[in-house]
């Protein structure tokens, strides 16, 4: 399919995992792609990935400065987005009893501030017709030990979707988001976790999920493609679960 022929997509994050994925694949139907990353090593690997139909730039969703010079650094690519995929981010695990505020302020600015401004900063490239997709993710519907900030974190990035819903609806441009499971990407080494961490987590989560194993970053660029496209036209102020059930189904 080529259903991006002609269209441009920004990815925050999208120099590895879910963010990566959906620049690839909207690549491969068609379209163009700008990615941001935090470092200059992740962005030359990405754009030497993607290829010559995509750009990345170093860019920070938690500095302000960074947030403010976006929208300079996508006219450089395209005067135009249909696609805003607000990506970027990371989880980090503490304890309520010694989270402090760096810990708490590296979540909320990445995440909310980093979600919010992008979005702001961009929007004069946005028109009719064009979306914008957030990642929240399915902490917002459960309690789970020792991510209290990031899931505080990622219920503000939903609220943000309904209310810029409500806001940009009169523009034409469509939000949504997607919310992922437990996707295999390098989210838990990112998050500090040793291997044997990872590996405990990992026996530890499989059998609660339904279908019995984590899902592929390829799948949330799917699911985003979907909310970005004609097909979903009247999709709006939505959250997508992809998890494989595993917020709503106990078996």
């Amino acid at each position: 399919m080529q259903r991006f022929k002609g269209k441009f997509a920004l990815v925050t994050g999208g120099t590895s995992g879910m963010g990566l994925a959906t620049a690839r694949q909207f690549i491969t139907e068609g379209g163009k792609a700008i990615v941001t990353g935090r470092s200059t090593e992740s962005v030359t690997e990405a754009a030497r990935e993607l290829g010559p139909e995509a750009s990345a730039v170093v860019s920070d969703a938690g500095s302000m400065r960074d947030l403010l010079a976006l929208r300079n650094r996508v006219e450089a690519f395209t005067g135009r987005l249909d696609l805003v995929f607000v990506n970027a981010g990371f989880a980090r695990f503490s304890p309520l009893a010694t989270a402090g505020e760096e810990h708490f302020d590296e979540l909320f600015d990445t995440l909310v501030k980093g979600s919010f401004f992008t979005v702001q900063q961009v929007l004069p490239l946005m028109g009719a017709g064009s979306a914008v997709v957030f990642n929240t993710s399915v902490v917002t519907e459960m309690g789970i030990e020792n991510l209290s900030v990031y899931s505080a974190a990622k219920a503000a990035v939903q609220s943000l979707v309904k209310t810029f819903a409500a806001e940009l609806t009169a523009k034409g441009i469509r939000v949504n988001a997607v919310s992922p499971g437990y996707i295999r990407t390098n989210a838990f080494r990112n998050a500090g976790l040793s291997l044997d961490e990872i590996e405990g987590t990992v026996e530890h989560i499989t059998p609660a999920i339904p279908v019995k194993r984590f899902g592929d970053a390829e799948e949330i660029a799917q699911a985003v493609l979907f909310l970005a496209s004609p097909e979903a036209s009247y999709v709006h102020g939505a959250e997508l679960k992809v998890d494989a059930g595993y917020s709503i189904i106990r078996s």
